[in-house]
């Protein structure tokens, strides 16, 4: 836990200084809002009704983001290398960044949450639905993101191939997410906790996975 504290702590200090999610990733968000609902040409209504979808497509969007800077920190002058050579647990490592990269999502996804409610004009029915839905979908990106960061740096393809890598293993992710918040806003007729059930059981896979993942890569 101590190792986990330190690498988040790390990065979000980074992130603080540098300030690239308010300054760079919230404007993106909020512009891949309103240029869906400019390319939908819909009505009001009928964005409502879209609005769940065109959340989570923009939350992975920037989540693209938030997980390449987390790399490029890493990655820069060999930085990687030295805290894989300090002694820390590569769960720790592993962990500690994806809680990183979740703790900056959250914050993007109640900007995002805020905007489709304004924009969209979307009405929430259960609170609690969407925040639980909210949070187990922001771990599981993070934990599938961190380690598919920690490879494609490794490989050194930088950001290129980590779009290929991810968007397709996210896709299950998406369509629970987007069906549970479907019920949360009241826009469809379906069990939104059957769904979030489905999206929190995800989140303990991927964690788990990555974890294991992180070991492998850290050995070889």
């Amino acid at each position: 836990m101590t190792d986990i504290w330190l690498i988040a702590r790390k990065d979000l200090k980074i992130e603080m200084r540098s300030r690239v999610l308010m300054n760079q990733v919230a404007p993106f968000a909020l512009i891949i809002l309103v240029l869906f609902g400019i390319a939908l040409d819909a009505d009001q209504k009928s964005l409502r009704n879209f609005a769940s979808g065109l959340f989570w497509i923009s939350v992975l969007l920037c989540a693209l983001m938030a997980i390449a800077r987390s790399m490029t920190i890493e990655r820069d002058e060999g930085a990687l290398v030295g805290l894989n050579l300090s002694g820390v647990d590569p769960s720790g490592v592993f962990l500690g960044k994806a809680c990183a990269i979740a703790i900056q999502l959250l914050v993007l996804e109640v900007f995002l949450g805020v905007g489709i409610i304004l924009l969209y004009g979307s009405e929430v029915e259960d609170l609690w639905l969407l925040i639980s839905t909210g949070l187990f979908a922001c771990i599981a990106v993070s934990a599938l993101g961190t380690i598919f960061g920690f490879l494609a740096s490794g490989l050194g393809v930088r950001e290129t191939l980590l779009p290929i890598l991810l968007l397709p293993l996210l896709l299950p992710l998406l369509i629970g997410a987007t069906r549970a918040f479907d019920d949360a806003l009241g826009i469809a007729a379906v069990n939104g906790w059957n769904w979030f059930a489905f999206v929190a059981g995800l989140t303990v896979i991927l964690t788990g996975v990555g974890v294991a993942a992180n070991y492998l890569i850290v050995e070889n």
